[in-house]
């Protein structure tokens, strides 16, 4: 028997689905989770309990769209949810660290949750522009610049680059 997890990627992220079915279906999930956020937001330091079927009930949804919302939401919370192995009876919680929560949103690309209103509650202008400047750059490489052979070494050995770590070793 397939875990609600395994159930709920074989539909979200089924490949083989025509693309106006999929974007459609990820279209009315966004909304979903949309108006979750928008509760959660309104008290965010309330812990949300409950099991995944209760919590489904409680916001609308079918145990499987509750199931995604769990997935999404799994990286900001406090404590992670058993997500791989919980069944419809799983107790779960949805107490999320704000500042996590608002970064992965920003991370995410997801404007619709991390514009939502209720985080003007939460976090002045300014702490929202510092969260979003910080989850900006969480993802961003920086490359060190480029050594080139006669340059002097990293390694601190006073030799030129080529003649000490960028030698090429024999095979």
């Amino acid at each position: 028997m397939a875990t609600l997890m395994e159930d709920w990627k074989a539909i979200a992220y089924n490949e083989k689905q025509d693309k106006n079915k999929l974007r459609s279906f990820w279209q009315e999930y966004f909304l979903m989770e949309k108006g979750i956020y928008e509760k959660l937001l309104e008290n965010p330091d309330e812990e949300v309990k409950g099991t995944v079927k209760e919590l489904a009930e409680k916001y609308g949804l079918d145990v499987l769209h509750m199931t995604g919302f769990l997935d999404g939401i799994q990286e900001s919370l406090k404590e992670p949810n058993p997500i791989d192995t919980m069944t419809e009876d799983t107790e779960v919680s949805l107490a999320f660290d704000k500042e996590k929560l608002y970064k992965n949103m920003v991370d995410a690309r997801a404007d619709w949750l991390y514009g939502l209103p209720q985080w003007d509650q939460i976090f002045d202008a300014g702490r929202k522009k510092e969260l979003y400047l910080e989850a900006k750059k969480m993802n961003t490489i920086v490359k060190g610049r480029k050594i080139y052979p006669n340059d002097p070494c990293p390694c601190g050995s006073g030799k030129k680059y080529k003649n000490c770590c960028g030698r090429k070793k024999a095979s």
